[in-house]
C-alpha cells in the first residue's frame, strides 16, 4: 500500500438517506477545494456546511467534516463529505475526485491506513471489520472488547516481562567469565513458568472470538411427518425444504437464514427422528441430524397436534439433550380452537412443558414462534456475555500466536534445566515474535493483505 497516494472511496452503506464520501492521503485538503464550494479555512478538525458541485449545473447541499493529521482515524489529513443526493450523483462525485488525481481506495484501506500509522494495533484493526460485519449486538460487544485493546494489553505485558528474563539471562552469558550471576537457572525456570502459565491462562480462560461472531443456530426437530419443513418454510417466507405427506421426506440437513426483530440466525430442519432406524439411508440420516441438534444453540421440537398417540415422540426427545428446547404443537389448522386447547394441554403434561401451537398453512403462532426464538437466544448470549466479561476475546490467528509462544517458553524452559541457556535464550526470543505478531510490526505483508482482504470498500 503506498500511503502517499490519497484514496477516496464511498464508506456509507448502500441505500441510506445520507452518503458519505471519505478522503485519507496528502492531498485531501487540495482535491475538496475541487468539490466543495465554500472556501476552506479551518486549521484545525471541524465540520464546515455548503454546497458540494458535481456537475458545472450541478451542485447538493453537504457537509465536509475535516481531520487534519496525525488527529484522524487514519494518522493521515482525512475529510468525509456528507451529500444526501441520489446514488448516481455520489458516483458522479467520486468519479470528479478520481480525476483530480486521487485513487480508488481498496478493502480495507482506511483502516490499514490506521494500522500502518500506528493508529491502531493489528488486533484492533481486526476488530474494526468485525463490528462491521456483526449481525447483532452480542457480535458487536464481543468485537468492542477486541477493539478497545485488552488483548494487546495482555500480551505487552507478557512480552515484557520475557524480554526481562531474556535481557538477564543473556547478560550472564555475555559477562560468563565474572563472577557475577545475573539471574540463576531456578529464577529463570519460575519467571518462564509464571509468563508460560499467566498465557495458558489466556488461552483456555478465554472466550472463542469466532464462536461470538458466528450466527447462533436453532434446529427443528421431531419425529418423521411432524411438520417440521413445513414450518421451516413458513418461518424462513419461502420453500426451502421439500414438503410431503410422506414420512421421511427429509434426508439432510437443510439450512436457512432466519431474520428475526432482535438478531439474526441460522434455522436448520434436519431428518424426522427415529426410535429404530430401518436401513442404512435412514440411519445415516439420523446420525446427521442428531450432530446437528447437539451443537445447536436452540432446539425447535415439533409435535403433530392431532396425533392421538405420543408415545413415539416422548422416545424421540430422549434421543438428545439440548440446553434450551421450545416445544411446539404443529398443524394447529387442524383442530378447531376448544380441541386445540385440549391437546395442547395433554402435550404439555406429557413432556412437562407447555407447548406453543402453530400452523404453517395459516401462520398462527409463527409471530410468537419468532419472538420467544429471539428472547431465547438473547438470554442464551447475554449470559454468555456475562460469563465471558473480564476476558479476552480470541481470533484463531490471535490463538494460534498465543499457542506458539507457549510452546517456545516451553522449550526454553527445558533447554534451561539442562545447561543450555544459549539455546533457551533463541527460544524466548521465538516466544516474544509469536506474541508481537498479534498487534505490531514487523508482520508478513501476506499476512496483511489476508486481514484487509475481508473488509469492504471505503472501511
Amino acid at each position: 500500500m503506498n500511503l502517499a497516494d490519497t484514496i477516496v472511496a464511498v464508506s456509507s452503506a448502500a441505500g441510506g438517506v445520507r452518503s458519505i464520501v471519505r478522503l485519507s492521503g496528502p492531498d485531501t485538503l487540495t482535491a475538496c477545494r475541487q468539490v466543495f464550494t465554500e472556501p476552506i479555512a479551518l486549521r484545525t478538525n471541524g465540520i464546515l456546511s455548503g454546497s458540494v458541485s458535481i456537475a458545472p449545473d450541478v451542485t447538493v447541499d453537504g457537509r465536509l467534516y475535516l481531520f487534519f493529521a496525525p488527529h484522524s482515524y487514519t494518522g493521515q489529513t482525512l475529510a468525509e463529505v456528507h451529500v444526501y443526493a441520489s446514488p448516481v450523483l455520489v458516483a458522479t462525485l467520486v468519479q470528479n475526485l478520481l480525476a483530480v488525481g486521487l485513487r480508488p481506495a481498496g478493502p480495507g484501506e482506511f483502516t490499514a491506513r490506521a494500522y500502518l500509522n500506528g493508529k491502531l494495533d493489528l488486533a484492533q484493526a481486526e476488530a474494526v471489520n468485525e463490528i462491521i460485519a456483526g449481525s447483532n449486538r452480542f457480535q458487536v460487544e464481543a468485537a468492542e472488547r477486541l477493539l478497545s485493546g485488552r488483548l494487546t494489553e495482555t500480551t505487552k505485558a507478557a512480552r515484557s516481562a520475557l524480554l526481562d528474563c531474556l535481557s538477564r539471562i543473556e547478560a550472564g552469558l555475555d559477562f560468563s567469565t565474572e563472577d557475577i550471576a545475573f539471574i540463576g537457572p531456578g529464577e529463570a525456570i519460575t519467571q518462564l513458568r509464571r509468563i508460560e502459565s499467566e498465557l495458558e491462562g489466556l488461552l483456555t480462560g478465554s472466550i472463542r472470538y469466532e464462536s461470538l461472531i458466528d450466527l447462533p443456530s436453532v434446529g427443528i426437530a421431531g419425529a418423521p411427518n411432524a411438520g417440521k419443513s413445513s414450518l421451516l418454510n413458513a418461518l424462513l417466507g419461502h420453500e426451502r425444504s421439500l414438503v410431503s405427506d410422506r414420512p421421511g421426506t427429509t434426508r439432510d440437513v437443510l439450512s436457512g437464514l432466519l431474520t428475526t426483530d432482535r438478531l439474526q440466525c441460522v434455522l436448520f430442519d434436519c431428518a424426522g427422528l427415529l426410535t429404530s432406524p430401518v436401513d442404512v439411508l435412514d440411519r445415516l440420516a439420523q446420525q446427521a441430524a442428531i450432530a446437528a441438534l447437539r451443537h445447536c444453540h436452540l432446539v425447535v421440537f415439533c409435535v403433530d397436534v392431532a396425533k392421538p398417540n405420543v408415545s413415539e415422540d416422548l422416545a424421540v426427545r430422549a434421543l438428545f439433550r439440548p440446553e434450551t428446547v421450545l416445544y411446539v404443537a404443529t398443524k394447529a389448522d387442524l383442530l378447531d380452537p376448544s380441541g386445540l386447547d385440549r391437546a395442547a394441554g395433554r402435550l404439555a403434561d406429557a413432556f412437562g412443558s407447555p407447548f406453543l401451537p402453530v400452523s404453517a398453512r395459516t401462520g398462527q403462532g409463527l409471530r410468537q414462534l419468532q419472538d420467544l426464538i429471539g428472547r431465547s437466544l438473547s438470554a442464551g448470549q447475554a449470559a454468555a456475555t456475562r460469563e465471558s466479561q473480564g476476558t479476552v476475546a480470541l481470533t484463531a490467528r490471535h490463538r494460534q500466536a498465543v499457542s506458539e509462544a507457549v510452546a517456545n517458553i516451553d522449550q526454553a524452559i527445558a533447554q534451561i534445566e539442562q545447561g543450555a541457556e544459549e539455546v533457551a535464550a533463541a527460544m524466548i526470543r521465538a516466544a516474544c515474535q509469536a506474541l508481537s505478531e498479534v498487534e505490531q510490526q514487523p508482520i508478513d505483508e501476506q499476512i496483511l493483505d489476508r486481514i484487509f482482504s475481508r473488509f469492504c470498500i471505503g472501511k
